[in-house]
């Protein structure tokens, strides 16, 4: 399904799953309807599964939002206690459309709970109690976090799943590569049919010194091999050093939510020849100025202290605050400000989810889930820019339950595009 196609169904008001492959354009599709929502004066809150996603889309996590925090089970009196909440009362009356954003990521029985809470706040025995519900995500990436070796449920498991009279959106159009190489390696780990071909494709990568003069960030599958990387590589420059302070305001909690969730760093500190990363899209007069996961090099401080950053196309930007919000109906609850920058000789495969990279040195020899390689090799522009350090069986592999599920999603989005979007035209006229 194209774009325009889905962005129709949406409008018309039908529960949605928008769904697809990385680089298909589903962020930039929820952003779409977003602003077709306020404009219209339709409340909607925006949300995600984690709160790295909630910070690429401007939104909160779903579970801020629902005001379930950690739970994993709530008592009928403790629903209606949460109703009882002033901020909870005012928020379940003002909203008519709910985003979930990475929907992989949420487990089925929270989707349940969330569905609990929001019939109990509306006082509306129907699916979350008659919101139009936009779940967005990729199954293919990564899934609910266990707990205790127990393996979470995906989201369609959930009780509520047959009862949303969800319309499948899966788009098909790529936005992101550039490369038929990297697309047709993508496809075979979708399709579970990595053969020699691709094996080949991908090991004909290893070993390969990068050309530019801008070191490519390293993506690694654990924490401490990216701070290890990232501390030692700023320990070599000899050069002066700079630091800047996150800042926040408005509700503590929320606050403290961002900051944990931000991908920029409560402290920063960079030096001249530091390797950076932008960690927020900017745009001016419609005109892209970075995008979340812009590479390049510190080469300057103006007099304000602030870095100049050369990116890799050679183009100079200087680097002032920018601030991550979490805001409702036009009111900001909670806003943090930092130098949308961050270290960037390493990082790890989770924390990559959503960017969009032009090169990237990855290791996965240390996979250790479903959809860690596909994730990675995904944040990718074009194959040329892959530099491999090493990759082991578990990279290649994506859940096979996804796959057979797969296969329904995409008959389902084929149904709802033959039988749902002739009626949404004729209501709606052209959308685009």
């Amino acid at each position: 399904m194209k774009q325009k196609e889905a962005l129709a169904i949406l409008e018309a008001g039908h529960n949605v799953l928008l769904t697809g492959p990385a680089g298909s354009g589903k962020t930039f599709l929820l952003n779409k309807y977003t602003a077709y929502l306020k404009k219209k004066q339709i409340r909607v809150a925006v949300t995600a599964s984690t709160g790295i996603a909630a910070t690429h889309i401007g939104g909160r996590t779903i579970h801020s939002w629902a005001g379930i925090g950690i739970k994993d089970h709530l008592s009928p009196r403790d629903i209606q206690a949460l109703t009882k909440k002033n901020y909870l009362k005012k928020q379940f009356s003002q909203t008519e459309v709910l985003i979930i954003d990475e929907i992989s990521m949420l487990q089925a029985h929270r989707l349940d709970l969330i569905d609990q809470v929001c019939q109990a706040g509306k006082k509306n025995s129907l699916p979350f109690g008659g919101i139009q519900i936009v779940l967005s995500g990729d199954f293919f990436q990564l899934p609910p976090i266990s707990k205790g070796g127990v393996a979470a449920e995906f989201v369609y498991k959930s009780n509520v799943w047959s009862e949303m009279d969800l319309r499948v959106c899966y788009l098909d159009e790529q936005h992101r590569q550039n490369d038929k190489r990297l697309t047709q390696i993508l496809q075979s780990f979708r399709q579970a049919q990595v053969g020699p071909e691709v094996v080949k494709l991908l090991t004909g990568r290893m070993n390969q010194t990068p050309k530019s003069a801008i070191k490519p960030v390293r993506l690694f599958t654990h924490n401490v091999d990216v701070d290890f990387i990232n501390n030692v590589e700023l320990a070599k420059i000899a050069a002066p050093e700079f630091t800047y302070h996150l800042t926040g305001e408005g509700e503590k909690k929320l606050v403290e939510s961002l900051k944990k969730n931000c991908l920029a760093p409560e402290n920063l500190v960079l030096k001249k020849g530091a390797l950076v990363m932008f960690v927020k899209n900017k745009f001016k007069d419609d005109q892209v100025i970075y995008v979340n996961g812009s590479m390049g090099v510190v080469v300057d401080f103006d007099e304000n202290n602030f870095p100049l950053v050369r990116l890799h196309s050679g183009s100079e930007i200087l680097v002032t605050p920018d601030s991550w919000a979490i805001d409702d109906e036009h009111k900001i609850l909670a806003k943090i400000t930092q130098i949308p920058l961050r270290l960037a000789w390493a990082i790890t495969v989770h924390k990559s989810q959503g960017m969009t990279l032009e090169m990237a040195e990855i290791d996965l020899s240390r996979s250790f889930g479903y959809g860690m390689g596909y994730v990675a090799l995904s944040r990718l522009t074009s194959l040329d820019g892959l530099y491999l350090l090493g990759i082991n069986d578990m990279a290649y592999k994506l859940d096979p339950q996804v796959s057979a599920y797969d296969q329904e999603l995409l008959a389902l989005s084929r149904q709802a595009k033959d039988n749902i979007l002739p009626k949404a035209y004729k209501k709606q006229g052209s959308l685009l």
